[in-house]
């Protein structure tokens, strides 16, 4: 199976100039909150490491995946959820822990018979779904390829 999405030309300029123009936006605000704050060596040690925790969990196996599963799901359950990682059980009830526990997921219990338990994003982690979109996009030749084929 060719796990590559296919993108026209047409839409694969439009993905880039959305991402570059968030990125610039990005940049512009970073660049006036250091020319507004004077920011000591100091301050920048402390800001990236209250970062690392975050980065931590998000970069661990699975995370990011479940939260991009989700983003393109809505809402699915365990089993569901399982069945498209192919990860196991117990990983995966770890890795939902973890997730709610930093606020990027919830867990809604529904009454049954049988039982449920469903997942859904949280606005962080929508948030946080959008904005590691476009590093996936430029770090990895598999999410994007350009359709060649209307050239």
């Amino acid at each position: 199976m060719d796990s590559k999405l296919t993108l026209s030309n047409e839409l694969r300029n439009l993905v880039e100039v959305r991402i570059e123009q968030t990125l610039k936006g990005i940049e512009e605000t970073l660049r006036q909150i250091i020319e507004k704050q004077e920011i000591s060596l100091k301050d920048l040690k402390e800001t990236v490491k209250s970062l690392e925790e975050s980065f931590n969990l998000l970069s661990q196996k699975w995370n990011l995946e479940m939260l991009y599963t989700l983003f393109l799901k809505g809402t699915i359950s365990f089993s569901e959820l399982k069945k498209t990682l192919g990860v196991n059980s117990r990983t995966l009830s770890d890795k939902l822990k973890s997730l709610k526990r930093y606020e990027y997921i919830e867990r809604t219990i529904k009454s049954g018979p049988p039982l449920r338990v469903e997942y859904n994003l949280t606005p962080k982690g929508k948030k946080t779904v959008l904005l590691a979109l476009p590093l996936l996009y430029y770090s990895s030749s598999l999410i994007l390829v350009q359709d060649t084929s209307k050239t």
